[in-house]
């Protein structure tokens, strides 16, 4: 075995899903064999939000969330890589010896399709050449495969993982995930309908992937460091002629003073709310008191929606 005191794994790390997950789990098993630490090097925010920024993906992880979510699949440090030009005109060998030598390691873990270096010309066929001059060992981890809710597999991607939130399938995304996609941000000012009609709502201005349009069932975490069940609602709110598209999340349960600390009533708190399942599809009604009977029963389904997915093992 190479001599060394880190196992490095290097990505973008997008959503921590079950294919990074598997990534951090061999990196941490070659570890403890040596007494080694586990680097997960995450670049952040993607390169191409300076590559092609006109087409740069949405974010599953901003990078607070993203280091707690590396750590708990194993790694013991977590290095930001920010995109600069200086960083991504790198060749390959130059990469290597400025960011990968200094950490001595023993070994780096990567997935079949990893890229690195200026113009992505670096693979892992180049990393296992530079490998044997700088003293460490490539290691190829299998991709892994995700089990859809109709039985289908696919290979764990975040660009899949993208597709699915944004089709709104949020379990399917939850199975690629290992746990239901968290939408983060802070939360604004809106027109305080929700107040009006007895559903006072958090307007949510998101730093991560919206799902798309519909009414789903979730659990908005406050920065009380309390959860409670939410009923969330995607989409520019044709009852009202709403032309803008919002993310609206009503907090079931909590107590005035948690809505007061939630922001809910003082703007700018933040909040995480994970989508859980999707409870129905946006709908137009014929006045607002039918809005708020479909409101009701939005709740009904969301507790049981949530009911559902306690008991399956996935809790808040």
């Amino acid at each position: 075995m190479p001599s060394g005191t880190s196992v490095v794994t290097i990505g973008n790390f997008d959503g921590c899903h079950a294919g990074h997950a598997s990534l951090l789990k061999r990196a941490r098993g070659l570890a403890d064999e040596s007494g080694a630490r586990v680097v997960a090097m995450s670049f952040f925010p993607h390169p191409a939000s300076v590559l092609r920024p006109e087409s740069a993906p949405a974010l599953l992880t901003g990078w607070g969330r993203r280091c707690e979510l590396l750590r708990q699949l194993g790694a013991d440090e977590v290095i930001r890589l920010e995109p600069a030009q200086d960083l991504l005109k790198l060749e390959p060998l130059e990469f290597v010896q400025e960011y990968v030598e200094p950490l001595n390691p023993s070994h780096v873990v990567e997935g079949s399709d990893f890229h690195f270096g200026k113009g992505r010309t670096g693979n892992l066929d180049v990393l296992r050449v530079l490998g044997e001059a700088f003293g460490f060992e490539v290691v190829d981890a299998e991709a892994v495969k995700g089990t859809l809710t109709d039985n289908t597999e696919i290979t764990v991607s975040s660009s899949v993982l993208r597709t699915l939130i944004r089709d709104g399938r949020v379990r399917d995304a939850a199975a690629l995930l290992g746990r239901p996609h968290r939408v983060t941000g802070s939360v604004i000012r809106g027109d305080r309908l929700g107040r009006q009609i007895g559903y006072p709502t958090a307007n949510v201005d998101c730093e991560t992937l919206t799902p798309g349009d519909g009414v789903y069932a979730g659990w908005a975490h406050l920065p009380t460091g309390k959860s409670y069940p939410a009923a969330i609602s995607m989409g520019s709110r044709p009852t009202v002629n709403g032309t803008d598209d919002r993310f609206e999340v009503y907090v079931m349960d909590a107590p005035n003073e948690e809505h007061r600390l939630a922001g809910i009533e003082e703007y700018g708190w933040r909040i995480g709310v994970d989508i859980v399942a999707r409870v129905r599809d946006q709908i137009k009604f014929g006045s607002v008191e039918e809005l708020i009977e479909e409101l009701d029963r939005d709740c009904r389904h969301v507790r049981r929606a949530l009911e559902r997915t306690i008991s399956a093992g996935v809790g808040s």
